[in-house]
């Protein structure tokens, strides 16, 4: 998208505002988690995933689904999850390095999709599988549960869910011949190749 005033236009639809105040909340959670203050991270935290959940609703109500916000939410979506990472670290170090490897599957389960598909498109993958979605609703409330003094099965729970998630769309990268946003399971993909 060369033209900046297209690139506006296509930020200006509601769905991408929703999706861009991730990018503007990122460095509100950043801060909040730095001073230690754990109950206006948790509060900006829960509007950043309630905007993760209401931009896609705008996108298809509003008949607004397009390469651009799917590309866009997928850089959010990579973005929110690496600030949550640093921010827990500086808030609960204790219980992150208690959960040390399930946050570290959470957090690979993240960037390996994006990776693969930078290597093999030259771009970011933006499938938004099913099980991508269970994924991030499993994370998010696990991760409430954690911080809030919930037990931790929960969250790895959620990192065995991430794990799924994540090697079906590196399969699903390894099967596409080119970028394909929205693409709903490895499922639909294998049928697509048989016809």
């Amino acid at each position: 998208m060369s033209n900046p005033n297209s690139f506006f236009q296509s930020l200006s639809t509601l769905p991408n505002l929703l999706t861009s105040f991730r990018f503007v909340a990122a460095p509100g959670l950043l801060g909040f988690a730095w001073l230690g203050y754990e109950r206006a991270f948790m509060v900006l935290l829960a509007l950043v995933f309630f905007s993760d959940v209401l931009d896609g609703m705008a996108a298809r109500l509003t008949g607004q689904v397009t390469e651009f916000g799917a590309t866009l939410d997928s850089l959010a979506d990579l973005l929110t999850y690496m600030t949550i990472a640093v921010c827990s670290f500086w808030l609960w170090p204790e219980l992150v390095m208690r959960e040390l490897l399930y946050v570290l599957i959470i957090v690979g389960s993240c960037i390996a999709p994006p990776a693969a598909g930078m290597i093999k498109f030259g771009r970011l993958t933006s499938y938004h599988t099913w099980l991508v979605k269970l994924a991030a609703v499993l994370v998010g409330v696990s991760l409430f549960i954690l911080f809030l003094g919930g037990p931790a099965w929960p969250l790895q729970i959620a990192a065995i869910v991430s794990l799924c998630a994540s090697v079906e769309e590196l399969a699903i990268t390894v099967l596409l011949h080119d970028p394909t946003s929205n693409v709903r399971s490895l499922w639909y993909v294998l049928r697509k190749h048989k016809q």
